[in-house]
């Protein structure tokens, strides 16, 4: 079983998440990408299930919520008004919105996706919900289209675990963040070891299993990239959402959604 190239996992995920936008439907292909089976009949079950209340799910633009994630990062970043966001894979941008309610117009929002079909599809939400201050921008998240120091809070929903290269990831995040920013994360972590079958399948990477990082090597990314104050707590009740992602498929074995949160000091 070959190793898995940088590039086939970009473009694996890339097609993927583009062809999730462009289908316009919620969820994932299987073997689910942050989703459960239920997504695609009720992607307001799913959102309750990853923490987000009713309020939230009812505020934001039709299609805006598509059954992507692993957790409520919202719930963690403590966004004050005038603050300036920036959330990594903002798909169609559910938590852009909700951040944006968060900040008020003094604020900002930037979602950044490497889809250009996902940020399309964003740009139509952000407009059928007027919000002028929320902006989508095309970019990976390793190389993302944003000055340096310009932004007080990183928000991001069970992407980073998609990047083949999350210590460049990380390096960027610092880079973008103003001198007292902070990171604000949901994301799946490696509770041990991943098989070699799972680490080596491709439709598992793109379904948010096979790129897990274990907390030690999070731990250690964040702070060759220069974070201090990091805190990463596992969420042990999220495995019975995430058994549902690969029926059968015991991945729950191995996988735990997280909150990541980190300062740049």
């Amino acid at each position: 079983m070959a190793t898995l190239t940088k590039e086939e996992i970009r473009e694996a995920v890339r097609e993927n998440y583009g062809n999730i936008a462009q289908t316009e439907t919620t969820g994932c292909c299987d073997p689910g990408c942050c989703s459960t089976e239920t997504t695609e009949k009720d992607p307001a079950k799913t959102a309750r299930a990853l923490g987000y209340s009713d309020s939230e799910i009812n505020t934001v633009p039709a299609g805006a919520n598509m059954g992507l994630g692993c957790g409520n990062p919202g719930a963690i970043a403590a966004l004050q008004p005038g603050e300036r966001v920036l959330d990594l894979g903002s798909g169609g941008g559910f938590d852009c919105f909700l951040a944006a309610r968060e900040v008020g117009d003094s604020g900002k929002v930037i979602g950044v996706d490497m889809t250009a079909e996902m940020v399309t599809k964003a740009r139509g939400n952000a407009e059928k919900g007027g919000y002028g201050n929320v902006e989508f921008r095309l970019g990976e998240i390793e190389h993302l289209p944003i000055a340096d120091n310009s932004v007080d809070v990183i928000i991001s929903n069970c992407v980073i675990n998609l990047s083949p290269d999350k210590g460049q990831v990380f390096k960027e995040a610092f880079r973008v963040l103003d001198k007292g920013g902070r990171l604000a994360i949901s994301d799946v972590v490696a509770s041990t070891e991943l098989p070699e079958h799972i680490r080596k399948d491709l439709a598992l990477y793109t379904g948010c299993v096979a790129g897990a990082s274990q907390i030690t090597d999070i731990e250690q990314m964040l702070q060759e990239a220069g974070f201090s104050d990091i805190q990463i707590a596992p969420k042990d009740e999220s495995r019975s959402f995430i058994k549902e992602w690969v029926p059968n498929g015991n991945v729950e074995d191995y996988i735990v959604s997280a909150t990541i949160e980190a300062v740049k000091k």
